[in-house]
């Protein structure tokens, strides 16, 4: 549920796409965690690169309300 405290992560502005905004904000709202792997897609098609959200989302870890990376997308803390 928690990205590492010793490397906080920010998220590019220009990751922040419609596509990315709008997937995170349907999987926060419904609880759809298994689009994961589809946001790791979004986020590389919008120039995404970072490893460490990239493997997050693709991870086998189970993911739920709360995930790091989708309110890091959605601006929540």
């Amino acid at each position: 549920m928690f990205g590492n405290p010793f490397r906080p992560l920010t998220i590019d502005p220009d990751w922040q796409t419609t596509t990315v905004t709008d997937l995170a904000r349907t999987m926060y709202d419904n609880r759809a965690f298994d689009q994961m792997p589809i946001l790791a897609d979004a986020l590389e098609d919008s120039g995404c690169d970072n490893h460490e959200i990239l493997q997050h989302c693709r991870g086998d870890d189970p993911h739920v309300k709360g995930c790091w990376v989708v309110d890091l997308i959605l601006g929540k803390e």
